[in-house]
């Protein structure tokens, strides 16, 4: 999870492959399918959960807070699952390739 999450961060710039090579070195370094597969979800929930606390901060502000937070709740789901997606196939990938 942690090489996932490090490398998604230091890949950001790399729209699709990004996502992908830290999938795979995270599938890698799980051992297996399985496990690389339950760890993609873990920084989707992180990030889900930071966007909300983030929302919760900003949303108390009348009209302008309520409307950043909304921006940024939307923005944070769509940038989640555009990296999901390939994070899931780079994940599959590493965990089949991976030395038991």
């Amino acid at each position: 999870m942690g090489w996932m999450i490090g490398l998604s961060a230091g890949l950001f710039w790399l729209p699709f492959f990004g996502g992908l090579i830290a999938g795979y070195v995270g599938g890698r370094k799980a051992g297996g399918i399985g496990p690389a597969v339950m760890a993609v979800f873990l920084p989707g929930i992180v990030l889900l959960l930071i966007s909300t606390l983030v929302g919760a901060l900003l949303g108390w502000i009348p009209i302008i807070g309520q409307l950043w937070a909304m921006v940024a709740g939307l923005g944070v789901w769509a940038i989640s699952f555009m990296n999901v997606i390939p994070l899931v196939f780079g994940a599959v990938i590493g965990g089949a390739t991976a030395e038991r």
